[in-house]
């Protein structure tokens, strides 16, 4: 199943990023909308109620006279609806000494629920400077102001304000709101076409080069020019379709068997140490009576004596061997192991010993125990005595005399191998230069 694209993803957090940044601007906008509207109103009510105590307290005492009910009712609906208009007041009602309302303007509230008890608590008040009564309700946002105006009859003023009006908070807002919508949506348009050039074409390349690559164009190279690790990767990406190649040309040329490197990469290690002038030590194996040992007891026995003689060159490389030691198979019975001179003869004699022990069950008991196969010779035909296989080993080094070419090192070693195949020690023995040394359990004797 295809999921969502790089760039898609991108989109979505981003859209995501800015309904979030939305939002909070917006919620931090209405927030100082609604405290700027609760501070105005708050003004408004303390400025309404004293401009409504000094006009009612003017309207009860005219000339010095006392008004009828009848008309300070009408007066009183006179001064707010004056105050109304002004915008000085919102909501305004007249209360008689039982909280039943007289007159009101601009759709007042709702009595309160203790309005008669607040108003027996206010009229028994006797400090006179005492003439405002508030009462803050926080759920609903308002302010209530009860104002004791001295006159015989007991009535009270209520004055209603809201502390903050969200529509009117929205109405503030909504302005830089869009305005900012409008330049984050575009700001993210830009940016995602930026991305898009400077992430997601790079993604998409480096993709398509993935996929020609699995199809085995191993020359394919991407060039990106970002300054960055986007350019870090596609040079990355280069070293490895280098690599690949060359360990295809490695897997192409190991040996089927043993899937150890064949001629082609034994080579190259062979001439990049004489390049380096590094000293060095190869050592060329070739085991003794292998062809008598195959004729006689198969193909697949002799299979079982090549990764014998594999197994135990890796071995002596790990055990016995340095970090960069190297294993090549020619083919049939020839290995070769690259090391340095000081490990050459402990590899070579681990190689030996192993040998000459683990070789034995890979013949029938009749066989060891005669020490010998018969077999016929190749070139006369004649009945053959062949003896239980050994290894020899010729080791060609540059520690002592220059070598100059790959060439040279198996000319050499051609010889060699000759000369450690004609010593008869009845063991396995490694040859270095002109030096044969007998590995077998009898000792070791130099000759």
């Amino acid at each position: 199943m295809v999921g969502t694209t790089l760039q898609t993803r991108l989109i979505i957090l981003m859209v995501v990023s800015s309904i979030f940044l939305i939002s909070a601007f917006t919620a931090i906008q209405l927030n100082n909308q609604l405290q700027r509207a609760a501070e105005l109103n708050l003004y408004r009510a303390k400025l309404g109620s004293l401009i409504t105590k000094d006009k009612i307290q003017n309207l009860f005492q005219g000339t010095g006279a006392v008004q009828a009910p009848l008309a300070i009712q009408s007066g009183t609906e006179e001064i707010f609806s004056s105050l109304l208009e002004s915008n000085i007041i919102e909501k305004a009602t007249l209360l008689d000494r039982n909280g039943s309302p007289l007159t009101s303007v601009g759709n007042p509230e709702s009595a309160l629920a203790n309005d008669k008890t607040i108003l027996e608590r206010i009229t028994q008040v006797k400090d006179k400077a005492r003439w405002l009564f508030p009462f803050v309700d926080k759920k609903k946002k308002r302010i209530t102001l009860f104002i004791n105006v001295d006159n015989p009859y007991g009535y009270v003023v209520k004055l209603v304000f809201s502390l903050g009006n969200l529509q009117d908070a929205l109405n503030e807002v909504y302005v830089p709101v869009m305005f900012t919508i409008t330049i984050v949506v575009i700001g993210n348009v830009i940016l995602a076409m930026l991305l898009s050039k400077a992430l997601i074409s790079p993604v998409k390349l480096l993709n398509q080069a993935t996929k020609d690559i699995a199809a085995g164009d191993l020359d394919k190279k991407i060039s990106i020019e970002t300054k960055d690790e986007l350019e870090e990767l596609a040079g990355t990406f280069n070293y490895m379709t280098v690599e690949l190649k060359k360990m295809k040309a490695k897997a192409e040329n190991a040996n089927p068997l043993t899937k150890l490197p064949g001629n082609i990469v034994i080579q190259e290690h062979v001439e990049e140490r004489i390049k380096n002038n590094d000293k060095f030590v190869l050592i060329y194996c070739d085991l003794d009576n292998f062809k008598a040992f195959n004729d006689k007891y198969g193909v697949h026995a002799g299979d079982d004596a090549i990764m014998l003689t594999a197994t135990i060159f890796k071995e002596a490389m790990e055990k016995k061997g340095k970090p960069g030691d190297f294993i090549g198979h020619e083919g049939g019975d020839d290995f070769l192991l690259l090391t340095v001179p000081e490990r050459s003869e402990p590899i070579g004699g681990y190689v030996a010993e192993e040998f000459d022990k683990r070789v034995k069950k890979l013949y029938s008991k009749e066989d060891l125990d005669r020490g010998y196969i018969e077999g016929k010779s190749r070139e006369t035909g004649e009945a053959v005595k062949f003896p239980i296989m050994t290894i020899s080993l010729a080791g060609v080094t540059n520690l002592e005399k220059k070598i100059d070419s790959y060439s040279q090192l198996t000319n050499i070693a051609a010889e060699l191998k000759k000369i450690a195949k004609k010593a008869k020690t009845g063991h396995s023995k490694l040859l270095i230069d002109r030096r044969v040394i007998d590995l077998g359990a009898e000792g070791r004797q130099q000759k």
